[in-house]
């Protein structure tokens, strides 16, 4: 769409896709002319209520400059009065927030957050429902290790192992040397310990 300086039009809606078209041709025109270095926007001003929208352009020494105008809306309708008739006194300042409890409701229930004011501080209650139950897991497979395996794996560690020290028999005969003596009773410990 070529650029339309004519518009918009005092009483003309301003609609965002025809500004749109109207910026993208401007854009076009720049782009074909020769000898422009770069675009500034001088000015972005604002105007009275009913006046219509407007844009100017010069060229000074290879610089496109815009000056747009753009009107302010009109004031807006006084606001009724309260439903009390008049205005209230100015409450007081709070010092602070506090969450006096998180609780857990049962599933469904909505959430809920219950608010006052003691004067001070502003106090929250929140009660938040928990999920639902999920659905019972599958039932896992057997552990590791069960218990047969683990007899089996001790009958074969008893079956490397030497059943030789059974036979070997303990030295019954106190000594009268006695570091012999100590001697003798650790070779009986050993033995003890050796049986199976």
């Amino acid at each position: 769409m070529p650029f339309d300086p004519t518009w918009p039009q005092n009483g003309n809606l301003v609609d965002a896709d025809r500004f749109r078209d109207q910026f993208g041709s401007l854009k076009d025109l720049i782009d074909s002319m020769s000898g422009i270095t770069s675009v500034v926007v001088d000015a972005v001003n604002t105007l009275p209520p009913g006046t219509a929208a407007g844009v100017s352009m010069n060229v000074i020494d290879g610089e496109l400059h815009f000056t747009f105008g753009i009107p302010q809306g009109e004031t807006g309708a006084q606001g009724g009065t309260g439903n009390d008739g008049g205005t209230g006194p100015q409450g007081p300042p709070f010092a602070s927030a506090l969450v006096d409890a998180v609780n857990t409701v049962d599933p469904g229930t909505p959430a809920a957050v219950g608010v006052n004011f003691d004067g001070t501080n502003v106090r929250f209650t929140f009660s938040i429902p928990r999920g639902n139950d999920g659905a019972t897991g599958a039932t896992g497979q057997p552990g590791e290790v069960s218990l047969t395996d683990l007899n089996n794996a001790i009958a074969t560690s008893q079956a490397q192992t030497s059943n030789n020290s059974n036979a070997v028999a303990t030295l019954d005969t106190p000594m009268a040397d006695p570091e012999s003596e100590v001697l003798r009773q650790k070779v009986d410990e050993l033995i003890h310990a050796l049986r199976r």
